[in-house]
């Protein structure tokens, strides 16, 4: 397509589709998670939808049903995970995180949202620094960024807390409701 940036990852080449961090699980959603992942998505629907243009309404099992459609890799080539909790509350859906190859130039963007009843627990830490590491494992992969408003302080952390580098501070349209129309690019290169 016009306008769409060259993919990083060649043909054939994709992370894997489960990683077992022991007490959490990142996987490839299933069609069996439709119900899981659109109750979790409701329960958390105040907390992540001001930083989430495609929350900006209350969540409908269509749409989930049409994301679910998108396969894997996703529209836009992306590779979404379910994070699911292994211990206490087996199979739970903690949260997402998704590994997308939509920036070319050898790198791949890490987004996230968590389960509003498992915030401040290191979920989407630990999942971002897993997937930050698949992804730089990738060949052709040379670096990971992690994009977020500047006003979003719990998801800027993390990338902080992973020892990415702030990279740049940069406009954007303001989509979702609290953002602030002021960007933050943060970056990892491979060692």
């Amino acid at each position: 397509m016009i306008g769409e940036p060259p993919r990083t990852l060649a043909p054939g080449i994709a992370p894997p589709h489960r990683i077992d961090l022991g007490d959490l699980l990142l996987r490839r959603w299933q069609p069996a998670d439709l119900i899981p992942r659109f109750e979790a998505i409701s329960a958390s629907y105040e907390h992540i939808h001001p930083w989430m243009e495609w929350l900006a309404q209350p969540p409908t099992l269509e749409q989930q049903r049409a994301f679910q459609a998108t396969g894997w890799p996703g529209a836009g080539g992306g590779y979404n995970y379910g994070i699911f909790a292994t211990t206490g509350d087996t199979g739970a859906v903690l949260g997402a995180i998704g590994l997308h190859d939509r920036l070319g130039d050898h790198a791949l963007e890490i987004g996230y949202w968590c389960h509003v009843g498992h915030t401040g627990r290191g979920v989407i830490t630990r999942s971002a620094e897993a997937l930050t590491d698949v992804a730089l494992a990738l060949p052709g992969v040379h670096r990971t960024e992690i994009r977020c408003d500047a006003a979003n302080v719990r998801s800027a952390a993390v990338p902080r807390r992973l020892g990415y580098r702030l990279d740049r501070l940069e406009p954007r349209e303001i989509r979702a409701a609290a953002e602030s129309g002021q960007g933050m690019v943060w970056v990892k290169l491979r060692m």
